[in-house]
């Protein structure tokens, strides 16, 4: 594969529900080992497009491919081993916080190894013992940091970042925008990460942003 295929490729996608839109058509390409900013206003279509691009809705045109293979030739499993979409408010499963971590593990019949995980909290400025802790104890800010370490076990090609530090202090979301970079650069993971933080977006980074009637780059 030509590095300079794009790691996404994403061409005249548009989402519409019975008559109305909800994303208007939109084109671009997000390179291999690239971090892109999804911006713009509520009801634009930012959370709609991660959806469609991790094959969570099917467009109702357009195309996408993934390293050039496109989406309609692979199966939905193999597809969502490569392109990842972590939720504001993530989904986390099963009695403790381990459940979550662990999983990824097992999907793969591998042994987890606990001080690794407990390592990869630590990171995130969570304490080894939340390792064990029921989901249910969990605020809405280590929340958001398993559910993201969760994805984090073994890095996808794309990773689609949908305010994943919105219940977070500076210092958090600092801690985890590092760890996310540092794994984009060691893993060679492109990211697409929507954000309505001014502060929290790259001088000079490339961003993609929405209107509520039209998608423009």
């Amino acid at each position: 594969m030509a590095m300079d295929t794009p790691a996404l490729a994403v061409g005249d996608v548009s989402y519409w529900l019975a008559d109305k839109v909800l994303l208007a058509p939109l084109s671009f390409t997000l390179h291999q080992h690239e971090w892109v900013w999804l911006t713009g206003p509520s009801g634009s279509g930012k959370t709609t497009l991660l959806k469609i691009l991790a094959g969570l809705l099917a467009p109702t045109t357009g195309s996408i491919a993934l390293r050039g293979e496109e989406m309609t030739a692979l199966k939905p499993e193999a597809w969502r081993q490569q392109v990842a979409y972590c939720f504001q408010t993530p989904q986390l499963f099963g009695a403790s916080v381990y459940d979550n971590l662990a999983f990824p593990w097992q999907i793969r019949q591998r042994r987890p190894d606990k001080q690794a995980l407990r390592a990869s909290l630590a990171q995130l400025n969570l304490a080894p013992d939340i390792l064990e802790q029921p989901i249910a104890d969990l605020s809405g800010g280590e929340r958001q940091r398993v559910g993201l370490l969760r994805y984090l076990q073994f890095p996808p090609a794309v990773l689609l970042l949908d305010e994943v530090t919105s219940a977070l202090d500076n210092e958090n979301k600092a801690r985890v925008k590092q760890l996310i970079r540092q794994t984009a650069q060691q893993r060679s993971m492109s990211v697409l990460w929507i954000s309505h933080d001014p502060q929290e977006i790259d001088d000079g980074a490339r961003i993609i942003s929405l209107t509520r009637t039209e998608a423009r780059q």
